[in-house]
């Protein structure tokens, strides 16, 4: 592998509970855009083929489109190169997730079909340049619970630790002001479900183009969401102030009550409260794949391996399928799903001492090209794999961004799951909103809940 070592006080640092960040030398820095790509993967293929170099991901969207169609699959001409399944999971078993495995030991449903790999993410050239110069001056902070010296750019391009790895998730680029109409269901056992709908709105604060530290005033994003079914539930609207450093300062939540017209702090929505109308099928920290606060979990860079994973999930995103097309007993149907072979970087979190979630361990697999987590094991207190998360993800054409289009969350215990972000019956995200901070207020809140 082509990155550097861990360096040995980082070792030291993790003793101490977190892992510290020394100075990138000027000459690691010149290594972006170079054999490395503008954020930090790998540019290179590997030995055998099978992973194709970077060279530049998706730039132009395929001919006919325009902003606002669900996005065209523009590898929608690949056929299957081989389907992983119970009858040769083991001939693959190096290059699944424990999840994976344990999906298809599990179902004899479960199947994954296999892709050529299309290294297909993009992000804007001002974000590889903000990249390049936080490089040199970003650092985790708070015992690692927060980031100093970043804002705009991924802090850490060329990680020493898990802590920096997953905080370059949790402050990669979706966009700046975003707009979209999702749906979620849980489907039994046998398959039966109500969709709960909802209008999200994200106003990415840490990237917005004239953000500096200062300005940023530890608010790392303003999210809003609002139920519009079912009627039970529609009208009520959850805002959030997302806290880049949780631990100092909390995020700073707050719901309209439809019923009470009124507007109440939220302290619960964080770590493992359940997720909104998710039929306890998720925490609120699974929501995005992971977010909020890390300090629960000590967190071990296990480095990087060759993964299959969700990647490129067009077909899964069209919207000539329905609902009802992806919304399968046990697990969404496979058949409609991508899988290629990519280089993840593998996090490993566990519970510390003294601390409390219902998941005694989580396993982290991060594409090394977009930062995106991709796939994560969530583990029950007896140390036995519980859920398996999956993050089905494309790269959109009106910002370049690599993002999920749906979310997963397969309870193996329950023989259930949670499917997060269904698009295909609704309306294209909007990366065009033109929300500004004073849109997500409390008293924004009340006014537009009262309409």
């Amino acid at each position: 592998m082509s990155l550097r070592p861990v360096l040995t006080s980082v070792f030291i640092a993790a003793a101490l509970g977190y892992g510290g960040h020394a100075a990138i030398p000027a000459d690691e820095i010149a290594r972006l855009g170079e054999d490395l790509t503008p954020l930090g993967a790998e540019k290179a293929g590997n030995a055998d083929g099978t992973i194709p170099a970077w060279t530049g991901g998706i730039t132009e969207p395929p001919a006919g489109y325009e902003p606002g169609m669900h996005h065209p699959d523009p590898f929608a001409e690949d056929d299957v190169l081989f389907t992983i399944d119970q009858s040769s999971m083991v001939q693959h078993a190096d290059q699944l997730t424990a999840g994976h495995r344990a999906l298809i030991q599990t179902y004899e449903t479960y199947r994954m079909p296999v892709y050529p790999t299309r290294r297909s993410a993009s992000f804007p050239e001002r974000i590889y340049a903000a990249t390049r110069k936080v490089a040199a001056t970003a650092q985790l902070a708070n015992e690692g619970n927060a980031v100093e010296g970043a804002v705009i750019g991924i802090p850490f391009p060329i990680p020493e630790n898990g802590q920096e790895v997953i905080w370059n998730h949790l402050l990669r680029y979706r966009g700046v002001s975003v707009g979209r109409s999702i749906a979620q269901a849980a489907p039994t056992r046998r398959g039966a479900y109500s969709l709960v709908t909802f209008s999200d709105e994200f106003l990415m604060n840490y990237h917005l183009p004239d953000m500096t530290e200062d300005k940023l005033a530890n608010v790392l994003t303003f999210f809003r969401q609002e139920v519009l079914s079912p009627a039970r539930l529609a009208g009520s609207i959850l805002l959030v102030h997302e806290a880049l450093d949780q631990v100092s300062a909390q995020r700073q939540a707050w719901v309209y009550n439809v019923g009470q017209r009124r507007v109440r702090r939220a302290p619960n929505v964080a770590y493992d409260n359940p997720g909104t109308a998710a039929d306890g099928m998720r925490t609120s920290d699974q929501f995005d794949m992971f977010n909020g606060a890390i300090d629960r979990y000590s967190w071990e860079l296990l480095g990087k391996r060759e993964i299959f994973v969700p990647y490129n999930s067009y077909r899964l995103h069209s919207d000539k399928l329905r609902y009802k097309e992806i919304l399968t007993p046990l697990h969404i149907n496979q058949d409609l799903t991508r899988y290629e072979l990519h280089r993840v970087w593998v996090v490993d979190a566990r519970l510390r001492e003294g601390t409390s979630h219902i998941y005694s361990r989580r396993t982290f697999y991060i594409d090394e090209d977009s930062w995106q987590i991709l796939s994560v094991d969530q583990y029950d207190t007896r140390g036995d794999i519980w859920r398996v998360s999956e993050g089905h993800c494309i790269n959109y054409y009106d910002e370049p961004t690599f993002w999920t289009t749906l979310e997963t969350h397969v309870d193996l215990l329950a023989g259930r799951y949670l499917a997060i972000g269904l698009d295909n019956e609704s309306r294209m995200y909007d990366f065009a909103l033109g929300r500004k901070p004073d849109n997500y207020t409390p008293s924004a809140l009340r006014r537009q809940g009262m309409r």
